[in-house]
């Protein structure tokens, strides 16, 4: 909202010495949050004066052009006395008249320097002003094009310019809050600085209103809901050529707004100054009596922007015998426009359904400024002292006439009512603030105020719909008493808890995975059909069952995503461009899977049942914390120590072996075959539960060669993917450290071939629950295929070591373990002890 600051010391009697800062300052205290202060004509500067056109010779050009060589009487302005001469290319002026001229040494709007300079065949020694030279409205002085000519008694050759036009006007613009709609006006502005300098206000719609007689244009409400009340008025033998006049213009102009023609000027100017929107119809267009009602479907209706627009049934309408001609409190119709023939004008004021203005404005992508007032509600009370207005200044300024009928159709709605404690304001805000303060000040505001000193009955004034609650009272009490009173308490803290056992584990897993070498990396959460088609998800894959944003941020990326490697990769991607020589990355966060029950569409009027919200949460999807791990490039760097290594599934299997071992939780891995992995190089981590249950995690391994060359990935880069819910899960609330013996160690070393599609695993498991209680560790230190080793086998050498916590073992324990160990190995894999 752009306010002139002489527009609103028009309605409050403000101290002379008050500067537009400290106004400013002032109402932003209040709640009308400062914008920008603006200062439209304080950028010309110089000698801008009064002068009388004493000589006018009209001269053609070559290029078709005629300028106008001129002797101008600019008293002593010049210095000398002497007529100045200027060439002029405008034509609506005659010797004798009176103009503004800027001379030498001036500089107008835009840095625009004047100067003498030889034009034409002449020396212009400064310039004859036009409304636009000056950043005035067009029209300013009555001349529509061209030069601005000033009265005749406007005042003396030479006088000073600036004292007889509006170029010293501050504007201060405020960022209003949705909430405070009749800070969108002048009068709910000027209220605001009179209550914040506690001085005289005049309101602009304190004014007498002839009373409704029926004898007015007819009008027929069917929704008194959407349109509780509406005021027409007529004036007729209205001057459609009648100029807006200069001060109208301006302020409409430092306001923000375009000066369009008397007609339509004098609405928008009411509507400034009252908040309340005004429609104006040309009455010998109107045909019957006016109708509000809502549209029915299939009807259509051409709006003052020339958009042909579909109506739906919510929309509230104004109709006559021919049909619809105007979409009630948004825009009119082309219809009943007013033009530059309109003789009789039918003035609109009507209140309108905030809630319905603000969905009809949205359904059909109208942004305007009746609407922008409309749908934040006004002041329901004024709609008879606005119309009023406007057939005033109708009537002033274009020579029409008043007609005796007033219609005036509805009642407004009942002010609302709402009982405060008086001490509230205090215990809330902490300030000592007595029931006598809050009566004044909650009456200062418009309210009116009943009740004893123990709780307020409080009567909302009607242009404050968003006072609806004791606390919104209190708010106003201490906007006023000041926010710079509220006493700085620093709370006493509850006593902590700590912090919760999933969050100790999910830092404990990050600084597990960040003591590995990795880097923790956030992703953009959603994903597209492109990224799992670069990653080969199968169509009939469960991550393909995304969950698709109403509103996506981005159309190629509108769903949640069901993977961390559709964004980890990606960022593995960008470092690898980047020229990093290896990327050690992992992620954190929670994945989404599409749920096959639809959720319930429950209104906001109430709380929901407990069923209904049941309902609702067992319609959310499915959402898991996921972890992401890639390795690629170099893991280990070349230097004087050695060759470097780059990094390979081994790597990732080890991370995902050492998080869960961080953890206290045993994991396994299964060959496996899932997209994007390798297909002979994908393994599937298990959990094994201290029951025995096991539970699939995830899979690591590495990436499938075409998957990283589309990503453009070092090659056999490597990643994993868990549920981290799972994993977290199972880890015990107490880990054991470990055991240690003093006892010697019994070391044991078996080879045993296999055939080569048996999983090691398999073999390994077989030997640790065939050796019993006794083994201590068992680790495959070597892998062999070749010379002493039958085809389509291979050679898997097991180091076991054997103790007892109480005792050194005996001659033959250790043997007769081993050997049970490679018999219940030969019996579940076909294991064969190798000689």
């Amino acid at each position: 909202m752009k306010a002139p600051v002489s527009w609103i010391r028009e309605h409050v009697d403000l101290p002379a010495d008050v500067t537009t800062e400290e106004l400013a300052r002032r109402l932003t205290d209040l709640g009308l949050k400062l914008e920008a202060i603006e200062r439209p004509g304080h950028d010309i500067t110089g000698p801008l004066v009064v002068g009388r056109v004493l000589t006018k010779s009209p001269e053609p050009q070559k290029n078709g052009k005629t300028i106008n060589w001129c002797t101008v009487d600019v008293g002593d302005a010049n210095g000398t006395g002497e007529p100045q001469g200027i060439v002029c290319g405008a034509h609506n002026f005659e010797p004798g008249d009176l103009v503004v001229v800027v001379l030498p040494g001036g500089v107008l709007p835009g840095d625009f320097a004047i100067s003498a300079r030889t034009t034409y065949g002449h020396l212009s020694a400064g310039m004859i002003c036009s409304a636009a030279e000056l950043g005035l409205p067009a029209g300013f002085g009555g001349a529509s094009d061209g030069i601005i000519v000033l009265p005749p008694d406007a005042g003396a050759p030479g006088d000073d310019a600036f004292a007889l036009l509006p170029l010293r006007d501050e504007v201060i613009e405020f960022e209003i809050n949705p909430d405070r709609a009749y800070a969108l006006s002048l009068r709910g502005v000027a209220r605001e600085a009179a209550l914040a300098f506690d001085a005289p206000y005049a309101d602009p719609v304190d004014r007498p209103v002839p009373a409704a007689d029926g004898e007015g244009h007819p009008v027929v409400v069917d929704d008194p809901d959407g349109c509780p009340v509406f005021v027409a008025r007529t004036v007729s033998g209205f001057d459609p050529t009648a100029p807006t006049p200069d001060w109208m213009a301006r302020r409409i102009q430092l306001a923000g707004m375009r000066p369009i023609s008397l007609a339509v000027d004098v609405t928008n100017y009411v509507m400034l100054e009252t908040g309340r929107p005004i429609h104006g119809y040309d009455a010998d267009k109107v045909t019957g009596a006016l109708r509000v009602r809502r549209a029915t479907a299939g009807e259509r209706l051409t709006t003052l922007d020339g958009t042909d627009r579909a109506l739906s049934p919510e929309d509230l309408v104004v109709t006559d015998d021919s049909g619809i001609i105007g979409l009630g409190g948004v825009m009119g119709g082309e219809t009943t426009e007013m033009s530059s023939t309109t003789t009789r004008v039918l003035v609109e004021a009507a209140h309108w359904d905030a809630v319905s203005m603000f969905r009809t404005g949205r359904r059909h992508k109208i942004t305007s400024e009746a609407g922008k007032r409309n749908e934040r509600g006004v002041d329901p009370t004024i709609c008879e002292a606005a119309a009023d207005r406007v057939v005033e200044l109708l009537v002033a300024h274009g020579g029409g006439t008043a007609d005796a009928g007033v219609t005036v159709v509805g009642t407004p709605p009942a002010p609302a009512k709402v009982t405060v404690a008086a001490d509230l304001p205090a215990r809330v805000s902490g300030i000592d603030i007595d029931a006598a303060t809050t009566r004044r000040h909650l009456a200062a505001v418009g309210c009116g105020v009943g009740g004893d000193d123990a709780a307020l009955d409080v009567v909302v004034p009607p242009w404050r719909p968003d006072l609806t609650d004791p606390f919104d009272m209190v708010e106003e009490v201490v906007r006023i008493v000041g926010y710079g009173a509220v006493p700085s308490v620093l709370p006493t803290p509850t006593a902590g808890r700590g912090l919760t056992r999933e969050q100790r584990l999910r830092r404990r897993v990050g600084r597990a995975l960040a003591g590995a070498g990795l880097v923790e990396v956030v992703s953009f959460p959603f994903t597209g059909e492109a990224a799992l088609d670069a990653l080969e998800v199968p169509a009939d894959d469960e991550r393909r069952r995304t969950v698709r944003l109403a509103n996506p941020l981005s159309t190629e990326e509108p769903s949640y995503t069901t993977t961390l490697l559709t964004g980890t990769l990606a960022a593995a991607a960008r470092n690898t461009g980047r020229g990093m020589p290896g990327i050690a990355l992992f992620e954190t966060g929670t994945v989404a899977f599409a749920s096959d029950v639809a959720a319930p569409l429950l209104g906001v009027d109430r709380r929901p049942t407990d069923d209904e919200l049941a309902a609702l949460l067992g319609a959310l999807p499915r959402q898991p914390l996921h972890l992401a791990v890639v390795l690629g490039g170099q893991r280990d760097n070349p230097g004087w120590w050695g060759a470097g290594r780059d990094a390979d599934w081994v790597d990732v299997v080890g991370v995902v072996r050492d998080l869960a071992g961080e953890l206290g939780v045993e994991v396994q891995v299964e060959n496996d075959q899932l997209a994007p992995w390798h297909p002979g190089r994908c393994a599937k981590v298990v959990l094994v539960g201290v029951d025995g249950t096991r539970t699939t995690l995830g899979h690591a391994g590495e990436l499938h060669p075409r998957v990283v060359a589309r990503l453009g990935l070092p090659a056999r880069t490597s990643a994993a993917e868990l549920d981290l819910d799972l994993l977290l899960a199972a880890v015990p609330d107490a880990v054991r450290g470990p055991v240690f013996s003093t006892y010697p160690v019994a070391k044991e070393d078996v080879a045993l071939l296999v055939d080569a599609a048996v999983p090691a695993g398999d073999v390994e498991a077989a030997l640790r629950e065939g050796a019993g209680a006794l083994l201590e560790s068992l680790r495959l230190f070597d892998v062999y295929t070749g010379a002493g080793v039958p085809e389509g086998s291979k050679s898997l050498a097991f180091a076991l070591r054997f103790r007892a916590l109480d005792r050194t073992l005996a001659e033959g324990e250790a043997a007769a373990a081993r050997d049970a160990a490679v018999a219940l190995a030969t019996a579940r894999t076909g294991a064969a002890l190798r000689g």
